[in-house]
C-alpha cells in the first residue's frame, strides 16, 4: 500500500512529493513493532487487544446503579497557581507530580479523500509530521492542564535523531513537563506512526515501535524508579513493552502510588500479574470488548464486561464510549456517567482518548470528587477534536475551565 503526498516544508515556496509505503523492509520487521488502529468520531482511538483464553464469561450478572453527574453549582478548578483561593482544595498542600511512563512518537500525517485499496496508490491532499505517542500526548496534556509548571514528569526512550529532537523540542515548551528522564536510545530510531486522515474525521494509523518498544535497558534505572515513587499518580499505556510497565508499576504499588493504565497500544492479552497492579483501569468499549471476550454493545454488556474486569483485580473501570460519554464502574459502589461536551466540529480525533485519560488524572490528584474528574475530562477532550493534530490540539486549562463555565 502506497500514498503519494505533497507536501511544501517550512519557509519554502517548493512542493515535495513523497510517497509513503506501508511494506517494510524485511531487516525492519524483526526490529519493531508495529500495530494499526481505527478511530472514528464515534469511537475514540481503539486499539484492540486480544481477549485471555483463560478468562471467562461471569457466571452471574452483576448490575451497576447508575448514579449521573450533576453540573456543579461552580467551578471548584482554579485557572492558575496564583489564584488558588478560588480551588475548594485551597488549604491543601500542592499535590505531588503526574508521572507518565510511555511511548514518544513522531506522527507522520497525510490527508486522504479515502483509504487507499490494496495494491493502489492514491495522492495526499497534504502531509506533515507531528509529534505524538500515547506517552508524550498524555504528558503533554497534563502539563497543560496542571496548575503549575513542573507538576508532570515523562519517563520514555526516544532514538538520537530529528524525531526525538522534535518531541524533545515540543514536550520541553513551556516548562511544563519534565524531561529528567526521557532518555535517548542511540541504537534505534524515534518510534513513529502514519496517520491517515480522512474529510469526516475518521482516521486509520500504523505505529512503529522503534525506541518505544526497543531503545529500554532491562532493567528500569534507580533514577526512573524514583521518579516513579515519589509521584502523586502514575500513567501507563500499551505502546512501550508490558515488562515496563510492569516495573513501574510495582515500584508505584509499592511507594503507594495510584496508577491508572490506558488500555490503547499493543493488540496482545495484558498480563494477569500487571493488570492486579492497577487501580483504574480505562479502555474503551471494543478494547474493553477484547480484554474481557464478552459484548459491548449496550450499556448493560458494558456493566457486566467492567464486574469481569473488577474480579481480575482492578477495582475502577473507566470506560470510553465515544458519542456516549464515558462511565467509572467502581467496585460495590454506583457508576458515575458523563456523557460528552458537544465539540462545535469535529475536525481531528486523534488524540482524544489521551486528552481524556490526562484531564481525568490531573483532577483527581487535585483532590476533585471523581464525577467532577469526569466532567473536566470530557470538557477537555471536547476541545481536543476541535483542532487537527494530536499534541498540538492539547487544550490549555483556561480554555477548559471557559467551556465548563459557558455550560453550567
Amino acid at each position: 500500500m502506497t500514498i503519494q503526498l505533497e507536501t511544501t516544508p517550512e519557509n519554502s515556496l517548493n512542493p515535495r512529493f513523497v510517497s509513503l509505503s506501508f511494506l517494510l523492509p524485511p531487516k525492519l520487521t524483526g526490529q519493531y513493532t508495529n500495530h494499526i488502529t481505527t478511530q472514528s468520531h464515534k469511537k475514540m482511538k481503539a486499539a484492540l487487544l486480544n481477549p485471555p483464553s483463560s478468562l471467562s464469561n461471569p457466571s452471574s450478572s452483576t448490575r451497576h446503579t447508575i448514579r449521573p453527574t450533576r453540573s456543579p453549582s461552580r467551578i471548584s478548578f482554579s485557572t492558575s497557581a496564583a489564584s488558588s483561593t478560588s480551588i475548594s482544595f485551597s488549604s491543601s498542600p500542592a499535590p505531588k507530580p503526574i508521572v507518565i511512563v510511555g511511548s514518544a512518537n513522531a506522527d507522520i500525517y497525510v490527508e486522504i479523500d479515502r483509504l487507499p485499496l490494496e495494491g493502489e496508490t492514491i495522492s495526499a491532499r497534504s502531509g506533515r509530521t507531528l509529534p505524538g505517542g500515547k506517552g508524550a500526548n498524555q504528558a503533554f496534556c497534563s502539563g497543560r492542564l496542571s496548575l503549575s509548571d513542573h507538576a508532570t514528569y515523562m519517563v520514555g526512550r526516544v532514538g538520537s535523531d530529528a524525531h526525538g529532537r522534535l518531541l524533545e523540542d515540543s514536550l520541553g515548551e513551556g516548562n511544563a513537563v519534565r524531561l529528567d528522564r526521557l532518555t535517548r536510545a542511540d541504537s534505534v530510531p524515534t518510534g513513529h506512526a502514519v496517520v491517515m486522515l480522512q474529510p469526516n474525521g475518521q482516521n486509520s494509523i500504523i505505529i512503529v515501535g522503534g525506541a518505544n518498544m526497543n531503545g529500554w535497558d532491562d532493567k528500569l534505572t534507580e533514577e526512573d524508579l524514583d521518579v516513579v515513587r515519589g509521584a502523586g499518580m502514575l500513567l501507563l499505556q500499551r505502546e512501550i513493552p508490558d515488562w515496563v510497565n510492569l516495573q513501574v508499576a510495582q515500584a508505584a504499588k509499592a511507594a503507594g502510588v495510584p496508577v491508572i493504565m490506558d488500555a490503547g497500544g499493543m493488540d496482545a492479552p495484558i498480563p494477569s500479574e500487571l493488570i492486579s497492579l492497577v487501580d483504574i483501569f480505562s479502555p474503551n468499549e471494543t478494547e474493553l470488548a477484547r480484554l474481557t471476550g464478552m459484548p459491548t454493545d449496550t450499556f448493560e454488556q458494558i456493566s457486566q464486561a467492567a464486574t469481569k474486569c473488577h474480579k481480575l483485580g482492578v477495582k475502577q473501570v473507566l470506560v470510553k464510549l465515544g458519542s456516549q460519554g464515558s462511565a467509572l464502574f467502581i467496585e460495590g459502589e454506583d457508576t458515575i456517567r458523563q456523557p460528552i461536551i458537544p465539540a462545535s466540529e469535529v475536525i481531528d480525533t486523534t488524540g482524544a482518548g489521551d486528552t481524556f485519560t490526562a484531564a481525568f488524572a490531573v483532577a483527581l490528584v487535585e483532590g476533585k470528587p471523581k464525577a467532577e474528574c469526569l466532567r473536566f475530562a470530557a470538557a477537555a477532550a471536547s476541545l481536543c477534536v476541535q483542532v487537527k493534530g494530536a499534541m498540538p490540539s492539547m487544550p490549555h486549562r483556561n480554555s477548559v475551565i471557559k467551556l465548563l463555565q459557558s455550560i453550567q
